[in-house]
């Protein structure tokens, strides 16, 4: 700490403008991209909490499928991905509805 002191009071008044640019880069690096990523976080978390049976649904690894059942204590999805196949994934992986991804699709 003691070396920054230094160099600070060797600056003068510039050492000061450094600083305050210095905030001011983080606080628009800060409103620009932390807090956005943060919003777009809490939002899938909200979506993976809101999943219901019946809900089509897209994991992380690109597989299509139906819920059909849900286990919050362990926190598993049973997806339908074709006629009687049925696979078990973690409620994290799933991504999106895949109602909404058409709608980006048109």
């Amino acid at each position: 700490m003691t070396p920054l002191i230094v160099f600070l009071q060797a600056q003068g008044d510039g050492g000061m403008g450094m600083i305050l640019m210095l905030v001011a880069m983080f606080a628009i690096m800060y409103f620009f991209m932390i807090r956005p990523q943060q919003k777009k976080q809490k939002e899938i978390q909200n979506f993976r909490n809101r999943i219901e049976k019946g809900q089509e649904v897209i994991t992380a690894g690109g597989i299509y499928g139906i819920v059909r059942d849900i286990d919050e204590v362990k926190n598993v999805l049973i997806l339908e991905v074709a006629s009687g196949v049925r696979v078990r994934v973690d409620r994290n992986s799933v991504f999106a509805s895949a109602a909404s991804t058409e709608t980006y699709a048109k």
